[in-house]
């Protein structure tokens, strides 16, 4: 059905966006050579784990099966002595870790004299130099290959792209130019067409990258982000925008601020909404200037508001664990940050515009290739965010915040947010299949697999969404069937009757509690619709309600 009410709203603020400003990719272009990194020998590596000060310390590691994850985790900004290191990214196997200082201006040193070239090795001391570099490359190999799975205290910087090379070139170039505490960044390509492949393979060991095999949108291209990121921190970025002084310090400050702010995001001269500001520059030089007077942190600029545009987003890993990964319903792109939004929220988390941070966007470039086609991507997605959270999805978060005010004298401002993960929206005494195909059944807090031949509709989840539920011991699938169904297992156990409400609305009634079901698609998503609904009686309306059931995020890859 067509979205009304709040996605219609919603479409509007997106053909309502502000004026671009230097469209033409060739006339912003920053300084790409800032910031060399010295790849020793990278050998189908995933980045280099380098000790500093050390020849022999490098080395490069590629995590088996995958073949473009290459990438640095950079320092920069955790040593402000010279000669000190902090290692924040050996232990993750993820990239090369750099001394403060070098991001910027390669080979510089501060405050000492110029390094005077040394002649050519020749000789024993080749042969010796030859045999360090060799042992170091094992080293690091090592290193890198048994930590690859840890994480780091750093940003992860994902930059979904598909086919506009220049801007992808010129926003990795600000970030090196403009960041200066530990990152990683992970361009994730939706089957580019115009050497973005070629320019990533030769960015190895600067960056980690994905190649997919096709478009799977900005959602697919996040997830798969999402799924390589190590940082404790995580920035979503889109590929058309140029990062500025100061940029990652102050929006970190905003979300450090608070355990209750999940997610944050700048202020930029060209986007729909609150985020939007009025500038005056005429060139990317101006530009920048303007962004170092403006971004000076400053917490009495940070505003609560209720959307936040995914093309610059913030949060912390714990976040996304919690609520999971983007909806790929959103095909293409478009209103899947709007989802994010919702899901963040009802989570009891605050959205926040750093209005001390300014970034320049450039426009949505890659959604404007579309041409004609973007204004049906832009219908089919307000429909589907319609038909996922109904009229009025705003109203979803005032109904989870007043339940939470009925059952807790502080409400949201006491801690409500530690109480909640995206799993205690779904349903209980249904089947879900994971990726590795075992099927599982949601019941009391575990998750059981089910022992036989389960005959009845199963919901597939991601392992992110998954592991919120403890393994619990196997349940005979007749036994699941007769729970599915609201009868008794040979256990004792009841199972989940749904109820059709006067208005039309369903209601699944869980072990003595009545939860609404946000929308047919949250009924279908989760196999519900082909249950049979019985009316609201009486003593059906005495049992207390509960929170919403909300529809699973749907993915098209194996996540």
């Amino acid at each position: 059905m067509k979205a009304p009410g709040e996605a219609a709203r919603l479409r509007g603020r997106r053909h309502r966006a502000g004026r671009a400003r230097f469209g033409r990719a060739g006339t912003a272009r920053t300084a790409r050579g800032a910031g060399s990194v010295h790849r020793t020998g990278t050998a189908h590596g995933a980045g280099t784990v380098r000790r500093a000060g050390t020849a022999h310390g490098a080395g490069t590691v590629r995590r088996a099966g995958t073949a473009h994850e290459a990438g640095t985790v950079r320092g920069a900004g955790t040593a402000r002595g010279a000669g000190s290191v902090r290692r924040t990214g050996t232990a993750h196997g993820a990239g090369t870790v750099r001394r403060a200082g070098t991001a910027r201006r390669a080979g510089a040193s501060r405050g000492a004299e110029a390094v005077q070239p040394r002649p050519p090795l020749r000789g024993e001391e080749l042969v010796a130099y030859e045999a360090g570099r060799e042992a170091g490359y094992r080293e690091g190999f090592e290193a890198g290959l048994h930590g690859f799975g840890r994480l780091f205290e750093g940003t992860s910087i994902i930059i979904p792209t598909l086919n506009q090379l220049e801007y992808l070139r010129m926003c990795v170039d600000s970030i090196f130019h403009h960041t200066e505490i530990p990152y990683e960044i992970i361009v994730v390509d939706n089957g580019s067409t115009d050497g973005t492949a070629e320019y990533l393979e030769g960015m190895r060991g600067r960056i980690r990258y994905r190649l997919l095999d096709r478009n799977y949108g900005f959602a697919g291209a996040v997830n798969r982000g999402l799924m390589m990121a190590k940082g404790q921190t995580i920035v979503l970025l889109n590929n058309d925008t140029l990062v500025t002084e100061r940029w990652l310090d102050n929006l970190l400050a905003c979300l450090a601020s608070d355990d209750r702010i999940g997610l944050v995001g700048p202020v930029t001269n060209y986007i729909g909404g609150e985020q939007r500001i009025e500038t005056r520059y005429r060139n990317l030089r101006e530009m920048q200037a303007f962004a170092a007077a403006h971004n000076r942190s400053d917490p009495a600029r940070w505003q609560d508001v209720e959307r936040i545009t995914g093309f610059c987003l913030a949060f912390r890993r714990e976040l996304w664990e919690r609520t999971g990964y983007f909806d790929e319903g959103y095909a293409v792109g478009n209103y899947e940050d709007d989802d994010y939004n919702i899901r963040v929220r009802l989570l009891g988390f605050r959205l926040v515009i750093a209005r001390d941070t300014f970034i320049h966007h450039f426009g949505s470039v890659s959604v404007k290739a579309l041409g004609p086609a973007l204004e049906a991507v832009n219908d089919r997605n307000a429909a589907y965010y319609g038909e996922k959270w109904g009229h009025d999805p705003h109203g979803w978060v005032r109904r989870v915040r007043d339940w939470v005010r009925a059952r807790q004298p502080g409400g949201v401002d006491s801690g409500f947010p530690a109480a909640f993960s995206e799993a205690d929206f779904y349903p209980r005494h249904v089947a879900v299949r994971a990726s590795s195909g075992t099927v599982y059944w949601l019941a009391q807090g575990e998750r059981r697999p089910v022992d036989g031949e389960f005959g009845l509709p199963v919901a597939r989840l991601t392992a992110v969404d998954l592991l919120r539920w403890p393994i619990g011991p196997p349940i005979a699938a007749a036994d699941a069937e007769r729970l599915w169904h609201g009868g008794m297992s040979s256990e004792g156990q009841t199972g989940a009757t749904l109820i059709r409400m006067p208005d039309g609305s369903l209601q699944h009634l869980e072990d003595g509690v009545r939860r609404p079901i946000a929308s047919r698609l949250a009924a279908e998503g989760w196999g519900l619709a082909a249950k049979p609904a019985v009316p609201l009686t009486e003593s059906l309306a005495a049992a207390p309600e509960g929170l919403p059931i909300i529809a699973p995020a749907r993915t098209e890859q194996r996540l």
